[in-house]
């Protein structure tokens, strides 16, 4: 399999959610800790995590891995400005990269590994997880969409990666159907549901 660069997307304020999503646990463990944990075990080349409104806090949680944390000032202008920081920092790869946000506490490396796998095997090079049969994060993707994000923003609120997904024939895409995974926390309604699932810990735990 090819070498590949992974980005952890954790500059987000979580607004909706009134409590940085960041820093929620699952089994004593930090989402966005958890989460660049899982991309470091696909063994990347180079793993950066971009933080933004939690930032020291996000630096402090993910200081044992071998990641490099760079800063969004810009986080809320939304995803392509944490794209394009990670861009920046990936200067000089010329491959695919695994981008994922943290805010999916039933996502395992089973699903990551399966992603890699499938980009590898389309012709495309491209791969994404489903949500609600659309593609979207994690992801595979190249280096170049990074440097290169969209002025407009998709139909989910969010710049460029998920509409160029989807403009991919999807024969030419690998796409991953694991609907537990794709959940994501955005509101405090997904958080009494992702505890009752043993998603994340309960309040009484964090």
């Amino acid at each position: 399999m090819p070498a590949h660069a992974a980005v952890l997307l954790a500059a987000g304020g979580s607004r909706r959610l009134g409590q940085a999503k960041q820093l929620l646990t699952r089994d004593g463990e930090t989402l966005v800790h958890r989460a660049a944990r899982l991309l470091h075990d696909t063994r990347p080349c180079r793993l950066v995590v971009v933080a933004g409104a939690q930032g020291d806090a996000v630096e402090s949680a993910v200081d044992d891995l071998n990641a490099m944390v760079v800063r969004n000032d810009d986080w809320q202008a939304g995803l392509s400005a944490s794209l394009g920081v990670a861009g920046a920092a990936l200067a000089g790869f010329d491959g695919q990269v695994l981008v994922t946000t943290c805010d999916q506490p039933a996502l395992e490396a089973v699903h990551l590994h399966a992603l890699l796998m499938g980009a590898a095997d389309s012709p495309s090079g491209c791969a994404a997880l489903l949500h609600n049969g659309l593609a979207g994060v994690p992801a595979v993707v190249p280096v170049a969409w990074l440097h290169s994000q969209p002025s407009r923003k998709d139909d989910r609120g969010d710049v460029g990666l998920g509409a160029r997904l989807r403009a991919i024939p999807q024969q030419e895409l690998h796409l991953l159907d694991a609907a537990e995974a794709a959940f994501d926390i955005d509101s405090p309604d997904d958080v009494v549901f992702a505890v009752a699932r043993g998603w994340l810990d309960p309040p009484t735990a964090r």
